[in-house]
């Protein structure tokens, strides 16, 4: 995370995203860097328009956990259900053994 942050940290400033600058400022937040993961993230951004992809909305995944829990709620019901009767068959066969 702190490599995006690095990232976009020079993208605002209007500096080129490059892997020195980004080890500058990785090393200056006190992190040790971690040339792989720079060298990847600047190759992938070479390719990205940050501005565009800024405009862009950020789809959220906030309404999925909202919906679960009902979800949740009618298969716990229908286990109970099922549960249920399971129960009053196991209780009919017991009747029937007895008479």
């Amino acid at each position: 995370m702190e490599y995006m942050y690095a990232a976009m940290l020079l993208h605002s400033a209007g500096k080129e995203i490059t892997e020195s600058a980004m080890e500058n400022i990785v090393g200056a937040a006190g992190i040790k860097p971690d040339n792989i993961r720079i060298k990847a993230l600047v190759a992938a951004l070479a390719e990205v328009d940050i501005d565009e992809a800024l405009k862009t909305p950020v789809v959220t995944a906030a309404a999925a956990p909202v919906a679960a829990p009902a979800a949740q709620e009618e298969e716990e019901e229908e286990q109970k259900e099922e549960e249920k009767e399971e129960e009053e068959e196991d209780l009919q066969g017991l009747s029937a053994l007895f008479g």
